[in-house]
């Protein structure tokens, strides 16, 4: 197999990856206590592309359905298909057209919304002026960084890469702590691209960690070498030791402590990350993304990948970013 073939295969895993480790947790997002969890599911836990229940977040959202987080993922992969690059301009006209239509009946969460009121606030204090695409909400969970395969693919040769995370995160998250840790799952995802093991990927995010933010890099150090060294628990354990909530400080260490610990199964991993409830459908993203990318489009069922309701256009735009990055 060719060194490009490789690459294209590993660029298809971490794609698809990203949109099956949301889709997966769509029925369980956002269940925190994991007896209800049980009592809902069953003492098998949720199977996965499982229907959310009425009162559900995701309500009335049939298996197969993206949460909010694959929508906007959904929406910068298009646009960057399209142009081959971040394009902050054409970006916000999607995430506008999705987003900020009445006719948008998904969840919107706190990043979207305050994105939206942000730029309803300059809008009006500014009539006819250029917009810059940095006012994103201050909000320092998941949002960018389920979205964030296609801009380190794209710009993977771009010496100014950590600059376009950093645009395409401030762009629905203008926070300092999102940026810095959104850094560090670029930097691990580059490295799983060019090739280098899952624990080489890893360790090489810790140890640029430092530098990512002369106030916040220390701590995005210790989260990761907190996780990168984690108990011998099991995995659910594990991740309510880490945190299941959204917040970056919790969310990535803990989706990194689960692709560590089933970086040769990556269906087991997406699957552990879902039984661990909270903010599963995040975390599944990056898992799937990760583990996509060191193992390619193999490391899913294609069962999996067929459930996917957004499966056409999904292949579509793959096969679009992977002629334009190989």
């Amino acid at each position: 197999m060719s060194a490009d073939h490789d690459l294209a295969d590993r660029i298809r895993g971490a794609l698809w990856g990203t949109f099956v480790g949301d889709a997966l947790c769509l029925g369980s997002h956002w269940i925190y206590n994991l007896g209800e969890m049980a009592q809902r599911f069953g003492p098998a836990g949720p199977q996965g592309f499982d229907a959310p229940a009425e009162g559900h977040y995701h309500f009335p959202k049939q298996p197969g359905e993206l949460t909010h987080y694959g929508e906007g993922a959904l929406v910068l992969l298009e646009s960057m298909a399209a142009h081959g690059r971040l394009d902050l301009p054409d970006y916000w006209t999607r995430f506008l057209e999705q987003f900020g239509s009445p006719e948008y009946t998904g969840y919107l969460d706190h990043a979207t919304r305050g994105t939206l009121e942000n730029f309803a606030r300059w809008e009006e204090a500014n009539p006819g002026g250029q917009f810059h695409f940095q006012a994103g909400a201050d909000d320092d969970q998941l949002a960018a960084a389920t979205r964030m395969a296609p801009v380190v693919i794209l710009h993977r040769h771009d010496p100014a890469l950590l600059d376009r995370v950093e645009d395409a995160t401030r762009f629905c998250q203008n926070n300092d702590r999102a940026v810095a840790y959104n850094k560090a799952a670029a930097i691990a995802l580059l490295a799983l691209l060019d090739g280098h093991g899952h624990v080489d990927a890893f360790q090489h995010a810790r140890a640029l960690a430092r530098g990512l933010d002369p106030e916040l890099g220390g701590e995005v150090w210790r989260k990761l070498e907190n996780a990168l060294h984690p108990s011998l628990d099991d995995t659910v354990t594990m991740i309510q030791r880490f945190g299941q909530a959204c917040p970056l400080p919790q969310s990535l260490p803990s989706a990194v402590v689960c692709a560590m610990r089933h970086a040769h199964s990556p269906a087991e991993a997406l699957l552990e990350n879902m039984r661990a409830g909270g903010d599963n459908a995040g975390r599944g993203a990056l898992i799937g993304m990760w583990l996509g990318a060191l193992h390619g489009l193999d490391a899913f069922p294609v069962a999996w990948c067929a459930k996917l309701r957004a499966a056409p256009r999904i292949q579509i735009m793959v096969d679009l970013i992977v002629a334009k990055a190989t």
